[in-house]
């Protein structure tokens, strides 16, 4: 079976199970205990294990970028209450810091492969340091960078530190889908930096609006028809969130997320389900990054 979903919320766990279904997702299996409880040996048949799993966005995101479903591929978003502003600032302190039980995990499994987020504070940062620290000790090369969604045009700024370990020369199914010397390119760039932005464009030059021809945008900015030019609507929430306001200039409305449970039941769940997501387009653009990166 190709996934393992990890997730202790019940009303999160079922949204799962409903987009594997629907075929949203990767087929695979719900497991709704405490990554504490998982033994690594429970692991050995998954292409891929998405821990702390959500609603799914991280599988949908690597869909989205073109990444198959049987590509093996761990990805975790650890629980940022314990470094957040929000939160109650135990952080490694914090009973919900389970960053080592997933590296215990990871280290007993070696998936070639090993993506994730957490929160963009300081404390995030502190963080990041240690899950550096822990990936690079175990034998895989790590890159990191600190990304918005507002930089790919949503209207809103939810801040992340994304991070990518790549585990390389194990003789993992990856391995064999790349050649030895796109190999040695990608524990090269990553190790000097490249997710960063070193000596190349890096993830953040791969984050820049694509021009595209559009007479609509094209006439707000005064530009000829046909003239091609980045316009701010461009993107994901071109259409949906951006208005062209009297004075000539395009705006972002920033969606709230009460209207989108207006109404419905289970409105709570689904709140905190929206609210712990990562924004796919975001995740799926970093995904795309990784690819070239390998």
């Amino acid at each position: 079976m190709a996934a393992f979903y990890n997730e202790i919320d019940p009303y999160a766990a079922r949204w799962l199970r409903n987009l594997i279904d629907a075929g949203h997702i990767a087929p695979g299996v719900v497991d709704e205990r405490d990554i504490r409880d998982i033994r690594p040996e429970e692991l050995h048949p998954y292409d891929q294990c998405h821990f702390f799993a959500g609603i799914g966005v991280w599988s949908h995101a690597l869909r989205g970028a073109g990444w198959a479903d049987d590509q093996p591929v761990w990805t975790g978003s650890c629980p940022c209450q314990p470094f957040s502003a929000a939160g109650a600032g135990a952080g490694f302190a914090d009973e919900r810091h389970l960053w080592p039980h997933f590296h215990w995990l990871i280290a007993q499994c070696r998936p070639p492969v090993v993506l994730g987020e957490q929160v963009a504070s300081k404390d995030g940062l502190g963080w990041l340091d240690l899950v550096q620290a822990d990936m690079e000790g175990s034998g895989y090369t790590f890159g990191a960078n600190d990304l918005c969604a507002a930089g790919i045009g949503a209207p809103h700024i939810r801040q992340r530190l994304w991070f990518v370990g790549m585990e390389y020369g194990a003789g993992n199914g990856w391995d064999k889908r790349r050649t030895e010397s796109s190999g040695r390119r990608a524990a090269s760039r990553c190790s000097d930096g490249w997710l960063a932005d070193a000596d190349d464009a890096g993830l953040e030059g791969w984050l820049g609006v694509p021009e595209r021809t559009d007479q609509r945008a094209a006439g707000a900015h005064g530009l000829a028809d046909g003239e091609r030019r980045a316009c701010p609507t461009d993107g994901f929430w071109r259409d949906a969130d951006w208005l062209f306001c009297r004075d000539g200039r395009w705006r972002p409305v920033e969606p709230g997320p009460f209207p989108l449970a207006h109404g419905a039941t289970a409105r709570v769940g689904r709140l905190r389900a929206y609210g712990n997501a990562i924004v796919a387009p975001l995740a799926q653009t970093f995904v795309e990054t990784v690819m070239e990166c390998l």
